[in-house]
């Protein structure tokens, strides 16, 4: 009988313990999550490798999950912590508001509404503005020398678009922006996963497409990109987005991730895309050359 209980006690400890342990390491781990884009990978592997090397916290890491929904459900709903976003894309895309063209104004309001709305802190800036834009061939340019999208609705019935999916599903995408320039393409716009875009424009198979101004294919295929001269995309300044919740547990989050603040400006960051979607650099290598040249890590 002493043995029974001696075992059934040493059972409750190791039941006791195993319960502790499991939510320990629960409460010390983060979950980095990222779009699925080169650029918003290796700034999630950023955020990572800071964390990592700044605290105490376990990393784990949900890169490449998918489109601006999918990261957003998660991180609505506790499947992620922290990912990167982009003020345009939360002021059009998540609150569905109108396009606001001021960049301070912009992060303000999404700034305050998240917090209201999802609680979900937007920390700094971390300096590049990836706007979309419209790109054409080099030939395009060359046939018709156009500069701006006005430039381009005057010849567009010649011209085939395509995009990725997300594109035109946005407030601030396709349907929009064809609506405020006049642009009538000559047939309807092809649409294709977003990694498939730039293969299609660089073989011919297309004359325009949409991008970001930080996309390193834009060097590679010697992309014409045009003025957005009537000012329909809003900007798209990238941050951090962290759970309050989060935050509340791990306070010094803020202060790791915001040492990223205004370190990386557009030609940085068409360089580091450059490296990742060109040159076929890993995005570990990547992020962690960038952060040791910066004195991060």
């Amino acid at each position: 009988m002493k043995l029974k209980r001696t075992l059934t006690a040493a059972v409750v400890l190791l039941i006791v313990g195993a319960v502790t342990l499991t939510g320990c390491g629960k409460d010390n781990e983060i979950v980095i999550g990222s779009k699925d884009f080169g650029e918003n990978v290796v700034l999630g592997e950023m955020f990572a490798q800071l964390i990592e090397t700044n605290t105490d916290l376990k990393v784990n890491r949900k890169l490449n999950m998918g489109g601006t929904f999918v990261c957003f459900e998660a991180i609505k709903n506790g499947d992620i912590d922290i990912y990167p976003e982009y003020t345009g894309t939360g002021l059009t895309a998540q609150l569905k508001m109108d396009v606001i063209t001021d960049s301070d104004e912009a992060y303000r309001v999404v700034s305050e509404e998240f917090g209201k709305q999802f609680d979900i802190k937007w920390l700094k800036p971390l300096g590049f503005n990836n706007t979309y834009t419209l790109a054409v061939t080099n030939e395009v340019y060359e046939q018709y020398g156009v500069e701006t999208y006005s430039d381009l609705a005057k010849v567009s019935e010649n011209l085939i678009f395509g995009a990725e999916h997300e594109f035109f599903d946005r407030q601030d995408g396709y349907d929009g922006l064809v609506a405020l320039y006049g642009i009538k393409f000559k047939s309807d716009p092809k649409k294709m996963n977003v990694s498939l875009k730039y293969q299609a424009i660089g073989k011919g198979d297309m004359d325009v497409t949409d991008a970001f101004s930080t996309d390193g294919p834009i060097k590679q295929y010697n992309l014409k990109v045009l003025e957005d001269d009537k000012n329909f995309f809003p900007p798209y300044y990238a941050a951090p987005i962290v759970r309050n919740e989060t935050l509340e547990k791990h306070p010094e989050l803020e202060d790791v991730l915001n040492q990223l603040a205004g370190l990386i400006d557009d030609s940085t960051m068409t360089d580091l895309n450059y490296k990742i979607d060109v040159e076929g650099k890993s995005i570990e290598a990547v992020a962690k050359e960038f952060l040791n040249a910066k004195g991060l890590i």
